[in-house]
């Protein structure tokens, strides 16, 4: 994943940063609670920074940490002590600090007096509002230096700044406190063994004299928020989750609720929900992130995928822009609400670098046409996702060759467009850079899939010549692309071909996304899997992105030798597809005792040492975490060794478990299914479901892969 300018590395967030989110807000501070802005820190509001500074002192001194635990992604309590200045070590002065993101934040500081005597206190918060853009603080470049204001009315400040002829304001109110324009400050005597507390709220304004937003109001006698009643109606229609295995049970929980936080809306159609990339960076649209995260997610929550497909299908490409890389019927690798224009590549706040995106957006609109989602609407988006092949056939391909490759269409675009989007992510054996167009891998494997789902749509509402003209063009890909893309002598398949033609020898994980719709040949694929197992590519957490002897890897880099969840979800899943399923459980299994050791929470990615070097995953420094891939990763790990699938138009529901021994029993109940809600059992390996909509019944063996429907149903011309 990579934002506008992908070549810029996000700066460290600091040691012990603590993460925020709700929808597209987002705040990042220090485990004591306090915002520092030398640090990336801050509250971000539609991808603007309302917030750079936010720091607490208790008669001078700051607040020594204690402990910070996050009660739901969108509010944290952080607990700390004031330090004495007279020698002694324990502090009698207890502060907590419960914070709510939402439009701004929310924070009651409540401070506790343990002592015999009473104590006199001077609160003090300081506030800062750089307003700077979210790829400013991202990159560590901030650019624009804004004219401030600060306005004191009461116990309320308003700071407003301007920047050529854009402004923004927000405003404090601190009920009580004595205001200043450089400080918010209480002064209390707090009696012996009892509490002081205030409640304090940061919201944006669009107009100094308009009401702040009734972010924070609770609603009712429960004293729910906003975000509250927001979680509790995702709670009541997502899936509800029992298994033997606690620590499984606690990370695909933990899957739920950051799945549940990433949920952002589309501004121009609030009942349209979408799935953000990943906190804090990415807190957004992109393309290839929020497919990829939706389809994996469709047995928990379908909605995401149809809003995710609709949103990307508003903005679907209509000219040619080198600029933005727009081009007819792409799918855009990233939009952003509320960027200033200036600092957005091509001065716009859509960009279209992706190769993967456009093919991603018809087989995910096959998947969730298969589990029988929202009919009505996935004929509505067909006609997009005919505009998306029209950009394969037209664009995609740009020598006609029959592959899909890409090359930046001007010198601030994406150098890759893959997944694999870092300046250095694409690499020969020996370490050097391959020059463009790039035709990777991974992405044939998309556009095979993208013609399979085609296919299989055009046949289930009979039209066999548009059917068969898709299954063809599936069955000549494939045959081109294992007679070009496989090295006989190394075991596995180029990463891709460069602008010459030549293969692009490392091995890397890319490779593995082929597995999952069919595109390698059944007899190249045991040595693929070797060499996906071995000690090279295996790290004993999971398919490390480049073999250990490649030139250019390196265990810390971003993608060049690091593990990445939702590429290992992939390729587990690959594995199954073809008959490999001890190397499959192995994958999942590694993943999720990684996760135990961050909460039950997958991040974005990790290092790739191996287990025999740290007995723990080592972080990758800037990781999203929470981030929609790895989210969505322990959902596809699971049912994927459930063997959980469905087509509806042929009226069955699969479920053949291969779940190992120490995952236990499951229980599965609320899963949305075809209009309907299912339970799903699983005891000693045998599954039973309960709640099948009329038409629908389960199925053991072998569950039909689109590949073989389309072949079983003749629609590849012969000869």
């Amino acid at each position: 994943m990579a934002g506008l300018n992908a070549d810029a590395v996000a700066g460290p967030l600091g040691a012990g940063t603590v993460t925020l989110v709700e929808g597209s807000s987002f705040c990042i501070s220090l485990s004591n609670g306090d915002i520092q802005s030398e640090h990336p820190h801050g509250v971000f509001v539609q991808d603007t920074r309302i917030l750079s500074g936010w720091n607490l002192t208790i008669n001078g001194q700051a607040l020594e940490p204690l402990a910070a635990e996050i009660k739901e992604p969108y509010r944290a309590l952080f607990g700390g002590r004031v330090p004495r200045t007279d020698g002694y070590a324990d502090s009698p002065l207890i502060v907590e600090r419960l914070r709510e993101v939402g439009a701004g934040i929310q924070e009651q500081v409540t401070v506790r007096n343990y002592s015999p005597t009473r104590a006199e206190c001077l609160i003090t918060l300081t506030a800062e509002a750089d307003f700077a853009d979210v790829f400013e603080v991202k990159e560590e470049r901030i650019q624009r230096r804004w004219k401030e204001t600060r306005n004191v009315d009461g116990d309320s400040l308003t700071i407003q700044a301007a920047w050529q002829d854009v402004s923004k304001t927000i405003l404090i109110q601190a009920p009580g406190a004595e205001v200043t324009r450089e400080a918010i400050t209480y002064r209390v005597s707090i009696a012996a063994h009892t509490q002081w507390s205030t409640i304090l709220t940061v919201v944006p304004r669009t107009h100094a004299t308009s009401p702040p937003p009734p972010s924070f109001i609770h609603t009712d006698a429960d004293g729910l928020s906003p975000r509250d009643l927001r979680r509790q109606e995702w709670v009541a229609k997502i899936p509800v989750l029992h298994m033997e295995n606690r620590s499984i049970e606690r990370t695909l929980r933990r899957s739920y609720d950051d799945l549940g936080s990433l949920r952002i809306e589309d501004p121009n159609h609030p009942d349209r929900v979408v799935v953000a990339a990943g906190a804090p960076w990415f807190m957004t649209v992109f393309g290839r992130d929020s497919l990829l995260a939706s389809e994996m997610a469709l047995p928990v929550d379908p909605s995401l995928a149809l809003g995710t497909l609709q949103t990307l299908a508003d903005r679907q490409g209509r000219v040619v822009d080198p600029m933005s890389e727009e081009e007819p019927g792409k799918i855009l690798h990233e939009v952003r609400l509320d960027v200033s224009s200036g600092l957005s590549l091509g001065g716009k706040p859509v960009y279209y670098g992706s190769v993967d995106a456009t093919p991603m957006f018809v087989l995910v609109l096959g998947s969730a046409s298969r589990y029988g989602f929202f009919a009505e609407t996935i004929a509505e988006l067909l006609p997009h996702a005919d505009r998306a092949l029209d950009w394969i056939r037209d664009y995609g391909d740009k020598d006609g060759d029959g592959f899909v490759e890409y090359e930046r269409l001007n010198p601030e675009g994406l150098a890759n467009q893959g997944w694999k989007d870092s300046w250095d992510g694409i690499n020969f054996a020996d370490g050097t850079m391959p020059e463009g167009p790039i035709a990777l891998c991974e992405v044939q494997g998309y556009v095979y899939a993208a013609y399979t789902a085609r296919a299989w749509m055009a046949y289930d509402a009979g039209d066999l010549a548009l059917a068969t003209d898709f299954a063809d063009r599936a069955a000549q890909l494939k045959k081109r692309f294992n007679e070009e893309f496989w090295m006989p002598d190394r075991g596995y398949y180029a990463v891709a071909l460069d602008g010459r033609k030549r293969q692009v020898d490392a091995c890397a994980s890319n490779m593995g996304h082929c597995l999952v719709y069919g595109l390698i040949d059944e007899d190249k694929a045991p040595q693929v899997v070797e060499r996906l197992m071995s000690p090279e590519m295996f790290s004993g957490w999971g398919v490390r992105t480049l073999a250990s002897d490649m030139g250019a890897y390196n265990p810390a880099s971003y993608h060049n030798g690091s593990v990445w969840p939702h590429d290992n979800a992939l390729i587990a899943s690959g594995l199954l597809r073809y008959g490999f399923i001890a190397e499959s459980q192995r994958i999942s299994t590694a993943l999720l005792e990684a996760a135990d050791y961050s909460g039950g929470r997958l991040p974005e990615l990790f290092c790739g040492f191996s287990r025999e070097q740290f007995a723990e995953p080592v972080p990758y420094p800037t990781a999203c975490s929470p981030q929609a891939w790895a989210a969505t990763t322990p959902i596809r790990l699971v049912t994927n060794l459930m063997r959980y699938d469905t087509h509806v138009s042929l009226g069955g529901v699969w479920v053949d478990p291969v779940l190992p021994e120490s995952y236990g029993n499951l229980h599965i109940s609320n899963a949305p299914l075809a209009g309907g809600r299912i339970t799903i059992d699983i005891a000693n390996s045998v599954p039973s479901v309960q709640g099948l909509p009329e038409g629908l019944e389960l199925r053991q063996g072998k569950r039909p892969y689109l590949t073989e429907l389309v072949e079983q149903a003749g629609l590849y011309r012969q000869g």
